[in-house]
């Protein structure tokens, strides 16, 4: 009896503890695109019991106890722990594990785990770039990765920004590799942002791998791919927009511009020009004028999927943005489609195919240069209205020969480009011998820019520059063409998983060319637009004429590497490159090009692996030489494409001439790099550090050397020399700290700083006066920017100031400086001669950042998310060169504190038409142009998988954003981030198009 009743409550007790296990079912998705991921490995913790999911990322999973844990885990993902309670339905979100070590990086012709790069190497990814929807891929850089220093060529819809890698290395063309998809792109404004998945920059000696165009750094461009064994999606993301100035310089009233003339003319013993102001008021603020609240609109439509041998995807997106100057006359329009495919086929191939499209179309106005909209809206006269009496434009009159009426500018503006442009690129990879495979890839670049631009008969005002006497029409046609033959093989081996190998042997072609042609029409009919052509013009001038409207540039190379490490310990990579360029005579036209890196995994050894706090720490160093060739082709030889103009019987007959002097013996400019570095993660991984050491020492430049007059260098068509004739050095930190961990599942929080530190210096110019000068200020003075010998390259060389005279006798007592008078500046006598004169001009700052930081800030609340990102450049100088200085021109609010006698102030000189030494190019007008910039500020919300649920839609994000927010700087002008981009002569502000502060409403949504 005893038996049977034990034996009962055994069989009860198995009965009631099975009953109690549960069968679980549910979802896994990706939490950033809410796509289900299908392979995921879900494991019962403490168990081999477990489970993958499917295609469409279900799994169901039998026999589960109530508080057991589920670990799930996917490449690429962060691993989740889910508790069980009593729920039966999973719905389980992994995040990308953008720090992961075993995160792959492309590195050219290649790629390597995060944790296996011993080169300088960072990564933008496509979550970053979502949140900044920026309208150009290189606005994604600025502030989001160490050393790379991002500055805007103007704020004009579409216009192009300078991309610097650890400094300025050349006074030629400083312009890193930029490569999509393997396709060499010059131009990043064909480029939807949309459509990319990461950006990779290559900053050190590892990026010699790609040779000669890689001297100035390298930037990878991943667009967005398929995934195999994943359903057909798409992607829907769009956004519109309102643009606003993001400042408006201060000028006089019409009232304060009157009284400011009156005294300067009686301070110059004239007549008044204004002899009653009662009824002047405010007068017509000429910025209001031209500023514009400026719409912009994007629409970016993609679908990705994949077969069990295949991935695909394909894009198309739509960009139109009008200008905050002008409107519509400065509006930038954008189509571009893109198309990736790969297929493995056989048993060891693999085919690659990925092409880009683009049509965009620009209307442009003047900016940045004397005489642009925005100088003359600066220096037009507030008294007088936008038009006269007769409904005219008003005519600017003695206000100089530059100054004219903006709104007639504008109005009279007919200039548009268009680029259509395709580019393409196909690969074959074959595996073979279980360690090799081969690999080819051609990619190829074709694009025809078309330029149009109409000046029609126009009058702005007695004596102006700008006035047009007889219409004309250009219409311009360039042709570029351009590929690349890669063909590579690799070896890849590990023995006994410690001892792990590969080695790449490679060859490459590169071709690229130019076709030019232009022609000048005049007498348009009617003097419209709608005529302007060149087949109704009665007069036609081909600008080339004379030729020089082609280039063929050519590149071959062969190139190895080989990595070696340790068991994942001790890293070592070598590359050697051999580079010949058609721009070099034959003597010179092949270069070799070595690079060496290493890296010590510590956390590998057995006196860290055990350590709790510190998870990863690696130490790595490189160094190597690029060489660089970015010069105007076949310098090497004399050529007959110069203009020459011959009188023949009588008459003026146009030929051909000489053209640039050659040298013979130019070479390689030659850029040795250096580079320590340490990576680490601690506190479980919840800190990530970077930091490196830098110095970057650019030998035999290749300059434009200064020759006399009499060898002809300043004829039409030709030019002095290019020789190798310089030194430039740049050094520097860069240290980067991110912050990232998951307090909840409703709660996550993220941050991230980074700053780098440069110093620039020229080590030598071989010139007969020991500089190169470059840009320019005012009319008629000399160059104010150098690349001189213990200076930055580019600084700024005027006359230094101690203040203002105050009286007759401190006139009296300085050095003899022309036409000084009390409230002038007074200059500093710096060789000690007692006469102000050229030779006491010295540095008065330089257009280098000595700092740049960036700080992002994100979290996620349960349905809602918020990102910021800030950016800061700290010793900067701008050179204000907006204001014409004329008698009757306008000027800043700040001449109300100039100087009205003893005592006044030291700051602004007086204001007077007598001629005086006031408007010579000093540091009076060299500002810091240090700014810190809310670049980007993002509240959004996402519904919900179960919000989504029956509507067919996986995510769904609305968000509200602020580009350029606000920039805090003591600067006066529009805008301190934006340089023309020269090594020589950059940072003078010629009243620069301030980069837009825009406000937009988007929507993210994946089905």
């Amino acid at each position: 009896m005893r038996t049977k009743l034990t034996l009962t409550i055994c069989v009860l007790s198995f009965y009631l503890g099975f009953s109690q296990n549960i069968q679980i079912k549910g979802t896994v998705y990706d939490a950033n695109t809410n796509d289900p991921l299908p392979g995921v490995s879900i494991i019962l913790k403490g168990t081999s019991k477990g489970t993958t999911t499917d295609f469409d990322g279900l799994f169901t999973l039998d026999n589960i106890t109530p508080g057991s844990t589920l670990v799930f885990s996917y490449i690429g993902f962060k691993t989740k722990e889910v508790v069980i309670n009593n729920q039966q339905s999973l719905s389980v979100a992994l995040e990308e594990d953008l720090q992961s070590l075993d995160e792959v990086v492309v590195i050219g012709y290649g790629t390597q785990t995060k944790k296996e790069i011993t080169g300088a190497v960072s990564v933008v990814g496509s979550e970053t770039i979502e949140k900044l929807n920026p309208v150009r891929v290189e606005q994604a850089l600025q502030g989001q990765v160490a050393g790379v220093n991002i500055t805007s060529q103007s704020g004009s819809p579409g216009s192009a920004s300078t991309i610097s890698i650890r400094g300025i290395t050349t006074n030629g063309d400083s312009r890193p590799l930029i490569l999509v998809d393997g396709i060499v792109i010059e131009d990043l404004s064909t480029i939807n942002p949309s459509d990319i998945e990461s950006v990779n920059v290559l900053k050190d000696a590892t990026a010699g791998i790609y040779g000669v165009r890689a001297a100035n750094g390298v930037i990878l461009i991943s667009t967005k791919s398929g995934r195999k064994n994943t359903a057909l999606k798409f992607d829907v993301d769009m956004y519109t927009g309102v643009q606003e100035t993001s400042r408006e310089i201060p000028v006089l009233n019409a009232t304060e511009y009157a009284l400011l003339a009156n005294e300067a003319f009686a301070a110059g013993g004239d007549d008044l020009p204004f002899p009653n102001v009662n009824n002047l008021g405010r007068g017509t603020n000429w910025q209001d004028e031209v500023f514009r609240t400026a719409p912009m609109s994007n629409l970016n439509v993609s679908m990705t999927g994949g077969t069990e041998k295949s991935t695909y995807s394909a894009g198309i997106s739509y960009l139109d943005q009008d200008g905050i100057v002008g409107g519509s006359a400065s509006n930038f329009n954008r189509l571009t489609g893109r198309i990736n495919y790969s297929l493995d086929f056989l048993k060891n191939f693999t085919f690659n195919a990925s092409g880009l499209y683009a049509l965009t179309h620009k209307n442009n106005l003047s900016e940045n240069a004397l005489g642009s909209v925005l100088f003359n809206a600066l220096n037009m006269a507030p008294t007088l209205g936008v038009r006269d009496e007769n409904g005219d434009y008003t005519l600017a009159e003695g206000l100089g020969n530059e100054v004219i009426n903006p709104l007639a500018q504008i109005a009279n503006n007919y200039n548009n480009t268009q680029v259509d442009k395709i580019g393409g690129a196909l690969g074959l990879k074959y595996n073979f011998l279980e360690h090799f495979n081969i690999e080819t890839r051609y990619q190829f670049n074709y694009s025809e820019v078309q330029g149009k631009s109409f000046a029609p008969v126009a009058f702005y005002g007695s004596g102006k520059v700008f006035n047009v006497d007889r219409n004309n029409v250009t219409e311009s046609k360039d042709i570029y063409r351009d590929y690349t033959w890669d063909n590579f093989l690799t070896y890849e081996n590990s023995i006994n998983d410690i001892h792990n190998f590969k080695a790449l042997l490679g060859m490459s072609v590169f071709k690229t060319t130019g076709e030019f042609s232009s022609f000048t029409g005049y007498d348009i009919p009617d003097n419209s637009y709608g005529n302007a052509s060149i087949d109704n013009a009665s007069d036609v001038v081909d600008n080339y004429r004379n030729g020089g409207n082609t280039f063929d540039t050519r590149l071959l190379s062969y190139f190895t590497r080989l990595q070696y490490d340790y068991d994942g310990k001790y890293l070592i990579s070598g590359v050697l490159r051999r580079d010949g360029s058609s721009k070099f005579g034959p003597a010179n036209k092949f270069g070799y090009f070595p690079s060496v890196s290493v890296g010590w995994v510590l956390t590998e050894e057995e006196f860290l692996n055990e350590s709790s706090t510190l998870n990863f720490m690696k130490l790595r160093g490189s160094y190597g030489i690029i060489g660089n060739d970015r010069i105007p082709d076949f310098r090497f030889v004399s050529l007959l494409n110069g203009e020459g103009t011959y009188v023949i019987d009588n008459e003026l007959v146009f030929g051909t001439a000489a053209g640039a002097l050659a040298n013979p013996e130019i070479k390689w400019e030659r850029q040795k790099t250096f580079d320590v570095g340490l990576d680490a993660k601690l506190f479980n991984n919840t800190i990530d550090l970077t930091f490196d050491y830098f110095q970057k020492r650019t030998e035999d430049l290749l300059v434009v050397s200064q020759v006399s007059g009499v060898l002809g260098a300043g004829a039409p068509g030709s030019s002095p020399p290019i020789i190798n004739a310089g030194i430039v050095e740049n050094k520097g930190f860069e240290f980067q700290i991110g912050y990232s961990k998951s307090f909840s599942d409703d709660f996550k929080f993220n941050m991230s700083y980074n700053f780098t530190t440069l110093e620039n210096e020229v080590l030598f110019v071989n010139s007969d006066n020991g500089f190169i000068p470059g840009g320019s200020f005012g009319v008629g003075q000399d160059p104010p920017a150098r690349m001189e010998v213990g200076q930055p390259i580019g600084y700024f060389y005027g006359l230094e100031t101690d203040g203002i005279f105050q009286t007759q006798a401190e006139v009296d007592a300085h050095a003899d400086q022309t036409n000084a008078a009390p409230g002038d500046l007074r200059f500093v006598d710096q060789n000690g001669d007692g006469i102000i004169d050229p030779d006491d001009r010295t540095y008065i700052g330089d257009p280098l950042p000595d700092v740049t930081m960036g700080l992002n800030i994100g979290f996620t609340y349960k349905k809602f998310d918020f990102t910021s990102y800030l950016f800061a450049s700290i010793g900067n100088d701008i050179v204000r060169n907006y204001e014409r200085n004329q008698s009757l021109t306008n000027k800043s609010v700040y001449y109300l504190d100039r100087w009205t006698g003893t005592g006044s102030t030291s700051e602004f000189p007086r204001v007077t038409t007598a001629a005086n030494s006031n408007i010579q190019f000093s540091d009076f007008y060299v500002e810091d142009g240090s700014y810190l910039r809310m670049q980007n500020i993002q509240l959004g919300y996402s519904l919900s998988p179960d919000d989504l649920r029956g509507i067919g839609l996986n995510k769904l994000r609305l968000y509200l954003a602020v580009n350029n927010a606000f920039t805090l700087t003591d600067y006066k002008g529009y805008d301190p981030s934006a340089s023309s981009g020269a090594p020589i002569g950059g940072g003078i502000d010629q009243g620069f198009y301030p980069v837009p502060r825009v406000y937009m409403i988007g929507i993210n949504a994946k089905f």
